[in-house]
């Protein structure tokens, strides 16, 4: 089968195809929000820290990803869906209220909750997806789930800046809040109600289900259940693993990017934005490409050669030519989603129901907040050392990650499972 048809099924798949829609319309808003909030927070204070705090608000909640995560199997994913979707929406409206220094906490409590909220809803629309869209084509969905998500942050904030400016920080927030509502909208309309399922396969699934008993235990093994699922996974344990190091890797070479624009390239501050929006770029290709090389490489084998590429990406910003510096650019946004990609899915097909809301939440935050760590530690190590050693030893990091990623699943005696069908559980 190939890749373009892939996308298509996934596109003609009712509930695959609107789920996309969701993850559009919701994150249109959200990211032109999450772009001028710091906009927002410097204009109204003054202070250079608390617009950087603004960002730390938003991605904070994903430490609490296992214990969100387990609200996504305790409901019915489609209901918490449209009415998460419906009180965020709502969550957004005071923001009209945010006008002064003295109400920028305003700000700062709706953003901790906006994430807190993306958080649940994530590991709902992962759970869903799993249980309805054939294994097949989970990949590929995952792929265009990238795209869509990395779309956005090109498109949006340059909507949200040009509102910012006109009419002010309110008018972001109310489109934040229009394209929640809307999502809502799109996720009622979803041709499925329940979500338990054995593993995926490429029959068509049973729209109607039952929703899954709460499990059994205490409420501390029940928070527990996803990271014991990762960690007795001989698929998913090496996946997260290799997705938390090259998060982390990848917060050291955002910390040093600006460094990097002036110190190596010489060039003005804004010039770092041509380089995201070349990295965004090579984000959305690798979303597209991804579920038909998942059908063609081993899933591991995959991961590894996207963190290799991010990694002589990574590497290459020790030189100044501002063709090697796109290049670079665009290497790390097509090598970095790889392993995040094949992780995600991966948890998707090899967890139980029961636990799958909690395990994408889970692997989430053990993957994303090494990232953050990195930030505050790369700010620091950008001070006292030389940004190209910063470079050289982060891009030599990565090439080792990979290597024994790679390593790992020849170790394994043959071919990994590829994406496309039922994989035996660990």
């Amino acid at each position: 089968m190939g890749g373009g048809s892939a996308v298509v099924r996934v596109l003609r798949d009712r509930t695959a195809g609107r789920c996309l829609a969701g993850v559009v319309v919701s994150g249109f808003g959200t990211s032109a929000l999450w772009l001028t909030a710091g906009v927002w927070a410097k204009s109204l204070t003054g202070s250079n820290s608390l617009a950087a705090l603004t960002v730390f608000a938003m991605w904070a909640p994903v430490l609490a990803g296992p214990a969100l995560g387990a609200l996504a199997d305790r409901m019915d994913r489609k209901v918490l869906l449209v009415r998460g979707n419906l009180v965020t929406a709502c969550l957004l409206v005071p923001l009209v209220l945010v006008d002064s220094g003295r109400t920028v906490w305003l700000l700062f409590a709706v953003l901790v909750l906006h994430g807190a909220s993306g958080v649940v809803l994530d590991a709902a629309k992962s759970a869903l997806v799993a249980g309805t869209v054939p294994a097949s084509l989970l990949a590929d969905f995952n792929g265009l789930r990238m795209t869509a998500n990395e779309g956005m942050k090109l498109v949006a904030p340059l909507a949200g800046a040009g509102l910012y400016v006109r009419f002010g920080g309110p008018a972001v927030a109310l489109l934040a809040a229009a394209g929640c509502a809307l999502a809502a909208l799109v996720f009622a309309r979803l041709p499925v109600r329940g979500t338990p399922r054995t593993p995926a396969r490429d029959s068509a699934p049973a729209p109607e289900l039952p929703t899954p008993p709460p499990p059994a235990g205490t409420w501390r093994d029940e928070l527990a259940a996803g990271l014991r699922r990762i960690r007795a996974s001989a698929v998913l344990r090496p996946l997260v693993t290799a997705g938390a190091a090259t998060m982390f890797l990848a917060g050291v070479n955002g910390a040093v990017t600006f460094a990097y624009v002036d110190e190596v390239l010489g060039r003005a501050p804004a010039y770092a934005g041509v380089l995201y929006a070349v990295q965004g770029a090579g984000s959305v290709a690798v979303g597209l490409l991804a579920g038909p090389l998942l059908r063609r490489l081993p899933e591991r084998l995959f991961a590894a050669g996207g963190i290799a590429v991010f990694a002589l990406g990574v590497g290459a910003r020790t030189v100044s030519p501002d063709a090697v510096a796109l290049g670079a650019s665009a290497a790390i946004g097509f090598g970095l989603p790889c392993v995040l990609i094949a992780a995600m899915t991966a948890v998707q097909r090899e967890t139980p129901d029961a636990v799958l809301g909690r395990t994408a939440a889970t692997a989430g935050s053990l993957m994303t907040a090494p990232n953050a760590v990195a930030l505050a530690l790369g700010a620091g190590l950008v001070a006292v050392a030389d940004v190209r050693v910063l470079t050289a030893a982060a891009g030599a990091a990565g090439v080792l990650a990979s290597i024994v990623l790679a390593a790992g699943a020849r170790r394994r005696g043959g071919a990994p499972v590829k994406c496309g069908g039922p994989s035996p559980q660990p």
